[in-house]
Order: structure tokens, then C-alpha cells, then sequence
């Protein structure tokens, strides 16, 4: 299975973009999809999760901001960005926890403050 991250792009703070991941294959059988970023410099990061059962877990930094969500039936999974901030600025990815898949090419995320 492969997994290709879209949705990315330069938007101002305060804004708001919405990414999508699709697998080649089904996810179904993963129990927890996840997004991840890797800012500039920095190692890449876990920001959020969501379990086929529907628990979600975000990290403290864009908790009450974003979203994750998940179309098994699609093979898809979201995360929903709002209130975007300068350090947003990311490349994103999705993959499982614990990470199974190979690691894609991401997603550009640009915000400009």
C-alpha cells in the first residue's frame, strides 16, 4: 500500500486547508491512521490519530485547531486545518501508528503570518 498526501499550499495565518491521504490499498485492516509534519530543521512529528473505532488524539500544538478523520470505505484519511499559524509550516504526511508504510512525499503547508 502506498499512501499519497495532497491538499497542501500557501495560505495566510488564520486560514484554513484541508488535507487528504489516499492509500492504494485498504486501510481498514490499520487501526490507527495518523498525520505527521516535519517543519524546517526540525524532526519529523506526530500531530495527530484516529483509530478505526473513532478515538482521535492530537498534539498539544494544533489540539482545537485540527481534525482527522477517516473514509475506510475511500481508502482515505483527512486532517482538517483551521487557524493556521506560521508554525503550521510544514511538510505533512500520513502513515499508521507504528509506522508501517513507506514514507511518501507529503504535502507542502506554507502560512505566511
Amino acid at each position: 500500500v502506498q499512501l499519497q498526501a495532497s491538499g497542501g499550499g500557501l495560505v495566510q495565518a488564520g486560514g484554513s486547508l484541508r488535507l487528504s491521504c489516499a492509500a492504494s490499498g485498504s486501510i481498514i485492516s490499520f487501526n490507527m491512521m495518523a498525520w505527521y509534519r516535519q517543519a524546517p530543521g526540525k524532526q519529523r512529528e506526530w500531530v495527530a490519530s484516529r483509530s478505526s473505532g473513532g478515538t482521535m488524539n492530537y498534539a498539544d500544538s494544533v489540539k482545537g485547531r485540527f481534525t482527522i478523520s477517516r473514509d475506510n470505505a475511500k481508502n482515505t484519511v483527512y486532517l482538517q486545518m483551521n487557524s493556521l499559524k506560521a508554525e503550521d509550516t510544514a511538510v505533512y504526511y500520513c502513515n499508521s501508528i507504528p509506522v508501517v508504510f513507506q514514507w511518501g512525499q507529503g504535502t507542502q503547508v506554507t502560512v505566511s503570518s
